[in-house]
Order: C-alpha cells, then sequence, then structure tokens
C-alpha cells in the first residue's frame, strides 16, 4: 500500500515540478503521491525545510477551496503525542496545503527504503502508535481520509507518527448549513471515513508484514475501494514468520464483510496492544487489566443461594463432606476461589519445603482451608451477577451452563477407576476463559461472540481462538493458563487445560492425565454442541453425533453413551443456573 512515485493515477492532473516554487514554498522533492494526495519536501523563506501536504486536486473553485481549508484547520486543531502538529494551514496560488516539520522525522516509505524490513513486532507497535492518535481524531469527527506510507512518520525515537491529518478528507463533510436538524447525516458520513480509515490502517500492517502493498496496489485508496470486492489475506511467505495471533489481527482488520471488521480505531488499538503485551513479560496488557480485575472484584459472581446452601450443610451436626464437595463444585464461583486460595498457599509452603505441592481437587480444598476457610471464603463472593448489566449477566449465565454441562459429562463419562471430581474441575478449567471474558470483559466477549457466529446470513464465522486474537490479541486458553498459574496450579494442570485442537486428530490416550484431558476436550465440544449459540436445535443431535464419532476410539465410548450424558448433564446444569437468574 505504499504511496510509490512510479505509480502515477491515471486520472489525477500533474503535480508541480520539482524545482518550482509554490507560493512561499520552495519544491525540493516529491515524497509520494496516491490518488488522492501528494507529499513533497519543501523550503520555507526562511530556509526551513518542511513537509508540505497537498491534494492531488486543486479545488475547483473558491467555495471548494474553503472548504477544503475550514476542515484541515479543524483537523489541525486537535493535540495529540502521534499526530504531526501543523505549522501553518493555507493556500498558495490556489493550492490548499498543510506545513509540518521535516525534523518531526522521516517518512515511513523512506525508513523502509533505508532499512530491513520491520519485525513482526516492530510493525504492530508501529500501527498501535498510530492508531492511539488516529482514535482520537475519530473520537473527535476527524478521519485522515489517505492513509499511507508517505502520510506517517518514524520519529529519531523509532515512534510512529501520523502526519497531515484530514489532507484527503478535507472538503468532503458537509458544511454545517447543510447538514439535516438531526445530524444524522454528518454522523453517517464521519462513520463511513472513520472505516475507511481502518481499512487503510489494516493494509499498511499487511504491507509492513508481507514487505508489498497488497491485491500489489501500491494507491491506498484504490486499495481500500477494492477490498468490497476482493479477499485479502495475509501470505505465510512473509519477510519474517507471523505468529498465528498478529496473522488473525490483520486478516480481521482487511476482512470484506463489514461485519467481520474491527469496530473502530480503538478496537483495533487494544487488539495490538493486548498481542504486544502478551510479547512482553510483565507488561500492562489485558493480562495484566485481567488479574487487576481479579484482585479488585473477584473471578465469578456466587450463583443465587450458595451461601445459604453451604451454611445449611456446615450447621448439621455430622458434617457431610461428599454432599459439601458435591454443592461446591456446582458453583464455579467457590470451586475456583477455594482452588486459588489453596494452591497459592501450597505453593508458599511447598517452596518452602513443607507443602505437599498442587491440590486439583475441592475435597482436599475444603480438608485444608477447614469449615471457618470455607465460611469466610462462600461469604466473599460477590452476589450474582455482580457489576454486570442485565444483557451481560444472562450472556455470563449462558457460558456458565454451557461450563457445567461439560463438567457434568465429563464427571459421567470418566471411568470408575478414576476420579470423577478431577474430571468435572478440569472441564470447568478448560472453560475459564470465556467464563472470565464474560464476566470482566463484556464488550469484548461479545465483539468475539459476533466473529465466532456473525447474525448476517452467508458470512461465515471464526474459529474461536483467531477470534480472540483479533479482538484482544491473545487466546482465551493462554489467559486461563497464565490465571492458573498465577493461582500455583502445577503444570500437568496447566497442561490438561488444552483443549484438543478440533482441527487435529483425536488419538487414543498414553496415560491417565492425558485420557483427562481427553474427557474434558470431548465435554466441552459436546456441552458446545447443544448451546444456543451452535445453530438450530435441531440439528443438534448430529452435532453431538460427530463429536461421539471423533472422539469413539479414543474413549471407548457407547452408542448413545455421550448423548445420555449430555441430557443428565442438562438437567443438572438448569437447575444450578435457573433461567430465572439469568437476568
Amino acid at each position: 500500500m505504499t504511496v510509490a512515485t512510479t505509480h502515477p493515477p491515471r486520472a489525477a492532473p500533474a503535480a508541480p515540478p520539482a524545482g518550482r516554487r509554490l507560493g512561499r514554498y520552495a519544491l525540493l522533492r516529491l515524497l509520494g503521491k496516491s490518488s488522492r494526495s501528494m507529499l513533497w519536501l519543501a523550503q520555507d523563506d526562511d530556509g526551513r525545510e518542511l513537509h508540505l501536504m497537498l491534494p492531488r486536486q486543486q479545488p475547483p473553485d473558491a467555495a471548494a477551496l474553503e472548504a477544503w481549508l475550514r476542515d484541515a484547520r479543524h483537523a489541525a486543531r486537535l493535540d495529540h503525542p502521534q499526530l504531526v502538529p501543523a505549522l501553518a494551514v493555507g493556500s498558495e496560488e490556489r493550492w490548499p496545503c498543510i506545513a509540518s516539520a521535516r525534523s518531526a522525522g522521516l517518512t515511513l516509505d523512506e525508513h523502509l527504503a533505508a532499512n530491513d524490513p520491520p519485525s513482526p513486532t516492530q510493525a504492530a507497535q508501529w500501527l498501535a502508535d498510530l492508531l492511539h492518535g488516529l482514535a482520537f481524531a475519530h473520537e473527535a469527527g476527524v478521519a485522515h481520509g489517505d492513509l499511507s506510507g508517505a502520510s506517517v512518520l518514524i520519529d529519531p525515537q523509532g515512534r510512529a507518527l501520523l502526519m497531515g491529518l484530514g489532507v484527503g478528507a478535507a472538503g468532503t463533510r458537509p458544511a454545517p448549513a447543510e447538514t439535516a436538524a438531526d445530524g444524522t447525516g454528518e454522523l453517517r458520513s464521519r462513520r463511513a471515513a472513520g472505516e475507511l480509515d481502518l481499512l487503510a490502517a489494516g493494509l499498511l500492517l499487511h504491507r509492513l508484514l508481507a514487505g508489498a502493498p497488497a491485491l500489489d496496489e501500491p494507491d491506498a485508496p484504490t486499495a481500500v475501494q477494492r477490498l468490497e470486492r476482493e479477499i485479502v489475506r495475509l501470505g505465510w511467505t512473509t519477510p519474517q514468520p507471523v505468529p498465528d495471533a498478529l496473522r488473525a489481527i490483520v486478516n480481521r482488520a482487511t476482512e470484506r464483510e463489514p461485519q467481520r471488521r474491527y469496530l473502530n480505531a480503538r478496537s483495533l488499538q487494544r487488539a495490538l496492544q493486548g498481542w504486544l503485551d502478551a510479547q512482553s513479560a510483565g507488561g500492562d496488557g489485558v493480562l495484566a487489566l485481567l488479574l487487576d480485575r481479579l484482585h479488585s472484584v473477584g473471578h465469578l459472581p456466587a450463583l443465587p443461594g450458595l451461601l445459604s446452601r453451604v451454611s445449611a450443610i456446615l450447621a448439621m451436626e455430622q458434617q457431610r463432606l461428599d454432599e459439601l464437595t458435591d454443592l461446591i463444585i456446582q458453583d464455579p464461583a467457590l470451586a475456583f476461589e477455594l482452588l486459588r486460595q489453596v494452591n497459592a498457599a501450597q505453593f508458599a509452603a511447598h517452596t518452602a519445603g513443607q507443602g505437599e505441592g498442587g491440590v486439583t481437587t475441592v475435597r482436599r480444598a475444603v480438608q485444608l482451608i477447614g469449615v471457618q476457610g470455607l465460611k469466610r471464603t462462600a461469604a466473599g463472593l460477590r452476589p450474582w451477577p455482580g457489576p454486570l448489566a442485565p444483557a451481560a449477566a444472562e450472556a455470563l449465565a449462558v457460558t456458565l451452563r454451557e461450563a457445567l454441562v461439560a463438567a457434568h459429562v465429563a464427571r459421567t463419562l470418566c471411568p470408575a477407576d478414576m476420579d470423577g471430581e478431577a474430571a468435572y474441575l478440569l472441564a470447568l478449567l478448560q472453560q475459564l476463559g470465556p467464563l472470565l471474558m464474560r464476566y470482566h470483559f463484556a464488550d469484548e466477549a461479545e465483539q468475539i461472540e459476533q466473529l465466532v457466529h456473525p447474525h448476517a446470513e452467508g458470512v461465515r464465522g471464526m474459529p474461536e481462538a483467531a477470534a480472540a486474537c483479533a479482538v484482544i490479541g491473545a487466546e482465551f486458553e493462554a489467559l486461563a493458563i497464565a490465571v492458573a498459574r498465577h493461582w500455583g496450579l502445577d503444570e500437568q494442570v496447566l497442561h490438561a487445560m488444552r483443549r484438543v485442537s478440533t482441527d487435529a486428530p483425536v488419538r487414543s490416550p498414553d496415560d491417565r492425565r492425558e485420557l483427562m484431558r481427553l474427557l474434558a476436550s470431548a465435554a466441552a465440544e459436546a456441552a458446545a454442541a447443544v448451546s444456543p449459540r451452535a445453530g438450530k436445535p435441531a440439528d443438534a443431535a448430529a452435532r453431538v453425533a460427530r463429536v461421539t464419532q471423533r472422539y469413539l476410539r479414543a474413549l471407548v465410548l457407547g452408542q448413545g453413551e455421550l448423548a445420555a450424558a449430555l441430557a443428565s448433564a442438562q438437567r443438572a446444569a438448569d437447575a444450578a443456573v435457573p433461567r430465572a437468574h439469568r437476568a
């Protein structure tokens, strides 16, 4: 998507030649041009070198010139660290122009011509930098209109800055007197211009990662228009290997279907920043933000009536551990909190040579924490639905029900000589990522859901892992494992939390630990097959049959065994998450 000087649009008039003057400016060298704008290295009467941005076509009359200047001056008032300040906005010889300091940096095109291709991390960082400024501009109602390698500067510190804000969009907004009384026309215009900027940003990231412009089209506005009818995907042959999560982000940013693209510049920036933070230890990205929220508001809200039920059992003269354990594991919030508390303590003790290592069952956690510790833990949980709004609470309830269905299925299918409770908890832990996202990042979770299960007819959904990477820059599974590691769970449990890929064949387990992982994965796929989000209820039986066939040999499933386990699991989950409490 580079705006190259060797590919001028055929319909555009010739630019002023180098070596001539344009009013107060001496034009030294043409740095770049597109079908909408051109960038000159210029020198003013004081001898200062400047970047001079002009529209590609001279305004046809005084009204058009005034409209261009009006919009450009409005854009120049914005102040943000990632936006190059305009030194002057005016006209010379009826050519409107925006002047900025050459000392701010070299253009991205110049930088790429003089250096090796950037690493994926560097490319992502540049785009994240730009999107900070672009999001700020969009929120102020200003679009760029021609985001390209000629309108991006790399400053002496290596940061990316956006130059010439409004140069490609100036003069296109309706004048205040021409807007509808309710302002809807201007809002639509702003939204459309912002969407075009976002596509141009995606194409720029594609170019940086691929080493060449997408669609072999060096003109950014033309490439954006072609995206309406052509598919752009980052190829597998790139100057440097591109991680899958970053690949998902750039491919979503250049999606042909509008429903699958990023909603705005801020959402793309967050996805890139999340991926960048995941690459660096101790970053302040989505994981650090999640851990902070876990600390402040807890992991999950307790289901209604939990505290009273726990108190009733604890008040019995003869405390029944089995009954208490069965009650606790029906509420993931309490089960997870017990595992967290006990494993954090056990990890510290084990490190000191006094502990027993990781605790993987609620039964053992209750024995270690004691009656009073259990009471304090249950009383410390937030009641349902915590701070969630009704719609978000309903979505969490659906996800929670699916997790409980998977857990019950895993326990039902667990061989008699293995620990059914451990199978149940492992299935819950495999659902930890979606549960935490639904509770702590409800908006982002909904975006991911829309990508996985789009409502539009004929639009194919993305795999959940790719959708999560595209929205937050990390997979659910990676977040869940990071949280579980933070709790102090051992590496064997962390390994078992990784689901079997739905794209890979299922192989017979080599040991009991792998069998547990397969059980949990099969249970998760079965629960997803009967979820309301999976598709038509009439097709659920066929979806379950496909899961059965997939795991038939590895788990030695009998005919109808998975379907029967699902039926009982759904009844149990419905009892734990009653519909009346989902709003």
